[in-house]
């Protein structure tokens, strides 16, 4: 039966894996019900496989009970339609701690993310992997961020019963493929560095790619993956042109305004207010006017 629930899991974060953004109030406070109207959006539109508490979900600007508040909202949201994945961290006892919950609330997997740790070992992530993959039977998909998470180092982590899959968010090919080609599939493919290196990835082994542009233009990612999927290049490099430009504007600041962008997005749609907390900050008044011209030329906003 375990064997079943994971591999219906795989197929659907075959595809977009959408990282939903964290709603909140002017006073900083978290935005339920907008929260929650985000999951829904998602999922109505045809997303499947949902991220919250993703690094787009500000992650680690929440403290714990609100992580777990924010997995909980997020799997009533969905209601049963969309894949909940919830994003763990901290040190291994509250990352273990917070599988435990999102269990209990009936999500349907978990991402594990890269330690936030200034000082790392290879074997003791595996170690941190497996005292959180102990805490629970969901299956997980790894978020791997560091060039010091090797092939090697993953073809053990797939030994962990209930590890499926990796969220590969290192931008050098060559390791990817690597790793991609020696461990195959036993682990699902994610390139976790979105649209804007979704192709390249997919070229080297890759069946899916992480979205926070979802939260914006769920068809635009949607389009792309099953380009992708179809083996359709030209129609997906046509669409990473488009949405080129509002990715590099999220990589502004060594990334710094990954969310912000997505955030202020969202409010020139009528879709949020673009409060981030810290250590993010909102975009400046020109930037803003350069999320408006790129909305325009998709045809989200009006003309001026």
């Amino acid at each position: 039966m375990q064997e079943q629930a994971q591999e219906r899991f795989r197929e659907r974060i075959r595809g977009v894996n959408a990282i939903p953004v964290t709603p909140f109030r002017p006073d900083g406070e978290i935005e339920e019900d907008a929260l929650v109207d985000g999951i829904r959006f998602l999922i109505d539109r045809g997303l499947d496989a949902l991220y919250p508490c993703g690094n787009t979900g500000e992650f680690y600007s929440l403290d714990v009970e609100e992580a777990k508040r924010v997995a909980s909202l997020s799997v009533e949201a969905a209601g049963g339609r969309g894949l909940i994945v919830a994003g763990v961290g901290h040190d291994a006892k509250t990352a273990a701690a917070l599988a435990a919950h999102a269990e209990r609330a009936g999500a349907d997997g978990l991402m594990i993310h890269q330690p936030a740790h200034p000082f790392q070992r290879e074997d003791g992530v595996l170690d941190y992997y497996r005292r959180i993959a102990d805490a629970t039977s969901l299956p997980i998909v790894l978020y791997v961020r560091s060039e010091g998470i090797s092939a090697a180092t993953l073809r053990e982590a797939a030994a962990i019963p209930n590890v499926v899959g990796v969220k590969y968010a290192v931008n050098h090919l060559p390791a990817f493929a690597q790793a991609a080609r020696e461990i195959g599939s036993a682990l699902e493919w994610i390139c976790g560095t979105a649209e804007t290196w979704a192709p390249f990835f997919y070229a080297a082994g890759a069946v899916g790619f992480t979205s926070g542009l979802a939260n914006v233009d769920p068809g635009r990612s949607l389009a792309m993956a099953e380009a992708l999927r179809l083996g359709r290049f030209e129609e997906a490099m046509r669409l990473w042109e488009e949405t080129r430009p509002f990715e590099r504007l999220r990589e502004q600041r060594l990334s710094g305004d990954n969310v912000s962008v997505v955030k202020e997005a969202m409010a020139q749609l009528g879709r949020g207010n673009g409060v981030v907390r810290p250590p993010i900050a909102p975009l400046a008044a020109e930037e803003k006017r350069e999320v408006s011209r790129i909305l325009r030329t998709w045809g989200l906003l009006p003309e001026a």
